[in-house]
């Protein structure tokens, strides 16, 4: 059919004669001859392809051909494979277009891919919006100086608080307040103060907002963190009031007066003396027997006489 496509090629039978090929370098025969034939129907025929093709020598295989954008439906549709050539192509033909929207959205979903070379190429970018994406980018990997300063060029002062806040840095929150001091934002400066609060040190604003003489724009700042100081003062001195109590109840226990122990002695004579006397009888001489009373003789143990 490649051979004598006048006579023999028909796109339904080509097709379903293509997916049944074993040899995959006819694959790339058949794309290069859809370029040269029938260009519109090349997306077709990489969708019957696209589970059997290498979507990056596909790409590096269009690329050369230069017609990336004849076959950006095919790109879209095996994005979802997350492969870098194809985000990077992808990419490309979007910053082509100016379609700063579904780029940003590409970047989101799929991050395999160059993006310090994507950000470095978006920020000599002539419109806002990619270069907004650029310092997007730089945020992404941890270069939050180069994010910042890309948003003080261009004015975004909104990105510019989020990212110093983000990059939980506070010598690049202190320095973004004076930048806005120097260009005469004070709104900015007062919201600032709450974007990078846990951040800024109160010394650090205090001095800044006497020095350019904006007290009142600070002020909010300095009664939250008045009262941040006064609730832990507060539970502070809730705590040591428990160990307070805790350690005089302790105190008290160990001054309860503990029982005496008990003298074995003293309680024998108690005892003894609280038994009546009993008077001793005198043992009968020679046989041991009891003692009578007087003019009665001495009875045996056993009931009769020896």
């Amino acid at each position: 059919m490649m051979n004598h496509p006048t006579d023999a090629w028909k796109e339904s039978l080509f097709k379903d004669i293509v997916a049944k090929v074993a040899n995959v370098e006819l694959y790339y025969k058949s794309l290069s001859f859809y370029l040269e034939f029938k260009p519109l129907l090349l997306n077709d025929l990489l969708t019957i392809l696209s589970p059997r093709l290498d979507h990056s020598r596909a790409v590096n295989f269009f690329s050369k051909m230069n017609q990336l954008k004849l076959v950006k439906p095919y790109l879209k549709s095996v994005q979802s494979h997350n492969n870098k050539s194809v985000n990077e192509a992808l990419n490309n033909l979007l910053t082509e277009e100016e379609d700063f929207q579904a780029l940003r959205a590409s970047i989101d979903a799929f991050d395999n891919f160059d993006t310090i070379g994507l950000a470095q190429r978006l920020e000599k970018h002539e419109l806002i919006e990619f270069r907004r994406i650029a310092a997007y980018l730089y945020k992404g990997n941890n270069r939050w100086r180069q994010s910042v300063e890309l948003c003080k060029k261009d004015k975004l002062y909104k990105d510019a608080m989020l990212y110093a806040a983000e990059s939980k840095e506070a010598e690049l929150a202190e320095t973004l307040l004076q930048w806005f001091l120097e260009e005469g934002r004070r709104e900015c400066f007062a919201a600032c103060l709450f974007a990078s609060y846990d951040l800024l040190h109160p010394d650090v604003v205090l001095e800044l907002a006497w020095r350019h003489n904006i007290m009142d724009f600070a002020m909010p700042y300095f009664i939250q963190v008045m009262r941040e100081y006064l609730t832990k003062v507060d539970e502070f001195a809730a705590k040591v009031d428990k160990l307070d109590v805790a350690e005089s109840e302790r105190k008290t226990e160990e001054e309860v007066t503990e029982p005496q122990p008990m003298v074995f002695g003293q309680q024998l004579m108690l005892t003894a003396a609280a038994t009546p006397p009993v008077a001793p009888q005198p043992a009968y001489p020679g046989y041991g027997y009891p003692a009578t009373a007087a003019g009665y003789p001495a009875q045996p143990v056993y009931g009769f006489n020896m």
